[in-house]
């Protein structure tokens, strides 16, 4: 039998979280995580990450490892680059749960953890311009859930009045993004994310 394998993913921004598209108009004009490294055909990503968000991805060839980590018991943190610079206000009413639209309907998300982040994170800068600074101030918050509808941390701070303008996962689990780089892949023995109390890295991601 042959051993499951697993693997750590920065997912740049501007690709997929898939690997490939039967849909030829898609495949000429999308990016696909199959372009990054040569994954074992039966590799699932656990987790997605909308084509404009970025950061880690968790990739596996064992679906049972895929349910653990997509327990609501483990934790996912953001850093979310947000338009203007929100009120203890709008920050409470992140961490007690707001209410977003998903599937057409009203939905209200479950407790999360937010906090200002005092300085920018320490990450690789995105390609893609995020917007001019006369536009006005932005600022960083990091969000940790344990819920994963789609697009959801964009539709959080959106309804608390601050548009996120640049997502980025650092962490699931006790799983850190630390010092890789876009589009970087690293094979690793297993995924250690069972504890859920997990604190930041040196680097401060």
């Amino acid at each position: 039998m042959t051993a499951h394998r697993h693997f750590l993913l920065y997912k740049p921004y501007g690709y997929l979280s898939q690997f490939m598209s039967n849909c030829a108009r898609e495949a000429r004009k999308k990016k696909f995580l199959g372009t990054l490294h040569d994954f074992p055909a039966e590799t699932m990503a656990v987790g997605r990450l909308d084509e404009h968000s970025e950061g880690l991805l968790l990739l596996t060839t064992d679906g049972r490892v895929s349910e653990q980590i997509r327990r609501k018991d483990v934790e996912k943190e953001y850093y979310a680059q947000v338009d203007g610079i929100p009120t203890d206000e709008a920050i409470m009413q992140l961490e007690a749960g707001i209410e977003i639209a998903h599937r057409s309907v009203l939905y209200h998300t479950l407790p999360a953890r937010v906090r200002r982040l005092a300085t920018d994170p320490n990450l690789p800068a995105r390609g893609q311009k995020i917007r001019d600074e006369r536009h006005g101030p932005t600022s960083w918050v990091s969000i940790i859930v344990t819920e994963g509808k789609f697009r959801q941390v964009r539709k959080m701070t959106a309804a608390a009045g601050y548009p996120t303008l640049r997502l980025v996962r650092v962490r699931v689990g006790n799983i850190w993004l630390t010092d890789m780089q876009p589009g970087e892949v690293r094979e690793v023995a297993e995924f250690p994310v069972m504890n859920t109390t997990a604190h930041p890295p040196n680097n401060g991601r």
